[in-house]
């Protein structure tokens, strides 16, 4: 049933397609009503990959909320080990004369020759809850990924505990929704560096990515990850690829998670909320001195 909202009515600022206006019958105890809503939007994303003078190759099709396209590729191929800072020649979208939405499909041209091989090696299977399924191991992941520095950054408890409000703060398409899950990037003394939302947890996090790796920025020694929901083996892989040393979720780790994070040396924290937290691995970085004496 779609809704008579209009563009204007959802928010300017979002990008075309985040987020869709549709009808619902709400019911609320012996109380019926029929009411405008508003739903998240999801789509399919070809992402392809080429380099110069090379025919494009598909990489992955990933179901995802419509908006900053060129960052979630950019950030895909980085954490897939597919690409490195530096190396991005430019983005581009589909055929408006074959596609009837061109942002569907995103072309990523490489500086270098890509090797359209390893695509084939990797095997991907990426979906909206479940981007790396079967992919890897953490051998591999081991091998790909540089160890956190050790030490570095020492952040205060009060930082982390005050992680979730900012975040929250910032997820404009949440807050209409309540539909998108987020991935929020820090500097160590809790300055919100960017947000992004997705339908997809993964593809929330690829984004926020993609947008450092477009600001040349990586490897992100020196920052802390948020993500709603729970953290799961692919959410540490990713943040691992992109070198973030702190990943932080309002809600629970996978035992694959924390194994992995464990062996990368990240500090892992889960279960944040209200004015505690759960810290799985390596938490030498979290100043608890107050609360060890």
């Amino acid at each position: 049933m779609p809704s008579p909202l209009d563009r204007a009515a959802l928010d300017p600022a979002l990008p075309i397609r985040h987020v869709t206006g549709t009808k619902v019958i709400a019911v609320r105890g012996s109380e019926l009503e029929i009411r405008d809503d508003l739903v998240v939007g999801e789509e399919p994303l070809e992402i392809r990959a080429a380099g110069p003078r090379q025919d494009p190759v598909q990489v992955a099709v990933t179901m995802r909320t419509p908006g900053y396209e060129d960052e979630l590729a950019i950030g895909f191929l980085t954490t897939e080990g597919l690409t490195a800072d530096n190396e991005i020649a430019g983005v581009s979208y589909g055929d408006p004369g074959v596609l009837a939405q061109p942002d569907d499909s995103v072309l990523v041209r490489f500086s270098r020759p890509f090797d359209a091989t390893r695509v084939a090696k990797r095997n991907f299977v990426a979906t909206a809850s479940c981007g790396i399924c079967g992919k890897a191991s953490i051998d591999d992941i081991a091998r790909r990924a540089e160890p956190a520095p050790r030490g570095l950054p020492f952040i205060a408890r009060s930082v982390i505990l005050g992680l979730p409000d900012t975040m929250r703060a910032a997820q404009s398409a949440f807050e209409r929704t309540g539909g998108l899950h987020a991935a929020a990037l820090f500097e160590t003394d809790g300055r919100l560096v960017a947000v992004r939302e997705d339908v997809g947890r993964h593809n929330a996090l690829d984004k926020l990515i993609g947008s450092r790796v477009r600001a040349h920025e990586l490897p992100l020694w020196d920052r802390l990850l948020l993500v709603s929901g729970r953290v799961s083996f692919e959410i540490v892989h990713k943040a691992a690829m992109a070198g973030i040393p702190i990943v932080c979720a309002v809600s629970a780790p996978s035992d694959l998670a924390v194994r992995l994070a464990d062996r990368l040396g990240m500090t892992l924290v889960g279960f944040l909320r209200g004015d505690g937290f759960n810290v799985y691995s390596h938490d030498n970085r979290i100043d608890l001195r107050d609360l060890l004496g």
